[in-house]
């Protein structure tokens, strides 16, 4: 359960940035480390849950977070959900694309809709692509993203949303 569960947080994380790039292959094969103030496995009712300054690596990739929860109903669906001040992330891409980073003040990930969102001050950057808004939901099936500004993810204030995207050289 542990393991799967972490696979699921390193999931979700790496989906939240699949809209620019895809991440370094070679990640997948390295051990997953983990550090937090506290860990707790409820095997019975099937939640991992990590605490206080939680700390994931996997080769490149890194989260950090102020907490991370992972439940699994009967059916074997998936909430992940992590929250920080904010959450961040980043991993290096293939090909020497650089980097991709992001942060949001939650991450949430449900396996049965396949939807990650990222909630509160919400931001991915790739390079010099960006992406910023009071929230991102990303559906990892269709590939379709959304960023919303305060107004329209139902928040107070009047952020709108910030979209950069490079101009793509051709050498």
């Amino acid at each position: 359960m542990i393991r799967n569960s972490i696979k699921t947080i390193l999931s979700v994380l790496i989906m939240a940035s699949v809209q620019f790039a895809y991440a370094l292959e070679s990640d997948r094969k390295q051990p997953i480390e983990i550090e937090a103030d506290q860990g707790s496995l409820d095997q019975n009712n099937q939640v991992t849950v990590f605490s206080g300054n939680v700390v994931i690596k996997q080769g490149s990739l890194n989260i950090r977070a102020g907490s991370v929860r992972v439940s699994r109903n009967d059916k074997g669906d998936q909430l992940m959900s992590a929250e920080g001040s904010p959450v961040r992330f980043g991993q290096t891409l293939d090909n020497g694309k650089g980097t991709v980073k992001g942060q949001a003040n939650k991450v949430e990930y449900a396996s049965a809709t396949g939807i990650v969102k990222l909630q509160g001050n919400a931001k991915v950057e790739r390079g010099g692509d960006k992406a910023e808004g009071a929230s991102i939901t990303y559906n990892t099936r269709t590939e379709v993203y959304t960023v919303s500004g305060s107004k329209a993810a139902g928040m107070k204030g009047g952020k709108r949303v910030t979209v950069v995207i490079q101009p793509v050289s051709t050498k």
